[in-house]
């Protein structure tokens, strides 16, 4: 179960110079993840901001979990546990048949994650290929089951509409806030102005 107090969300464009302070502290390859920026989901708490994030990659039913990174080494299998479960909600949504990673915390075996089979590693996508380290898997469900349809469509559009949502308050909310600067600015101009006229008619009499 997630804490009360981590939230757990898609990565947006506002936290990919964030994202790359920690990508870098990783000696990972900000620049082109900075591009694939929404690949990435990440856990933050209160006035601490973000403390760490983690990739997933998809390719049909397969999904790939790459670069985590975190603010410190202390929020590592924190930041593990709470995005992986919303990873386990989105493969599922997605019909996902499994999942790979090269990343070697021991959190990811003691989730299930095992060495492949030769006859499981030739069903590895290309899209994931290239990289030498060794690779573990967590098969979801038979390839055979029914593929998700319906239902798998419409956790994509909530999902897309949630983040529509939380952007729309995130531009009120700034939004908000300019027009209090700008009231507050036009009352103290009128203030100065009617200091100004009371002050030259006193003078006048």
């Amino acid at each position: 179960m997630i804490q009360p107090n981590l939230q757990v969300r898609r990565a947006t464009v506002e936290d990919v110079p964030r994202l790359v302070e920690f990508w870098n502290q990783e000696e990972l390859p900000s620049e082109e993840l900075a591009r694939r920026f929404q690949e990435f989901q990440v856990v933050e708490r209160g006035n601490e901001g973000l403390l760490g994030t983690i990739g997933l990659r998809l390719a049909g039913t397969e999904g790939r979990l790459h670069s985590e990174a975190f603010a410190s080494a202390e929020y590592a299998d924190l930041v593990r546990d709470a995005v992986w479960q919303r990873i386990q909600v989105i493969a599922k949504n997605h019909g996902l048949v499994r999942i790979w990673t090269q990343l070697n915390a021991p959190f990811w075996h003691l989730n299930g994650f095992l060495h492949p089979s030769a006859e499981i590693v030739a069903r590895l996508p290309a899209a994931f290929a290239g990289d030498p380290r060794p690779w573990r898997f967590l098969q979801l469900r038979e390839e055979t089951a029914a593929p998700v349809s319906f239902d798998k469509e419409f956790a994509m559009f909530k999902e897309m509409e949630q983040e529509k949502t939380a952007q729309i308050f995130r531009r009120a909310k700034f939004l908000k806030l300019i027009a209090a600067v700008l009231l507050l600015v036009v009352f103290a101009l009128i203030l100065v102005g009617a200091f100004v006229w009371f002050k030259t008619q006193g003078a006048r009499r």
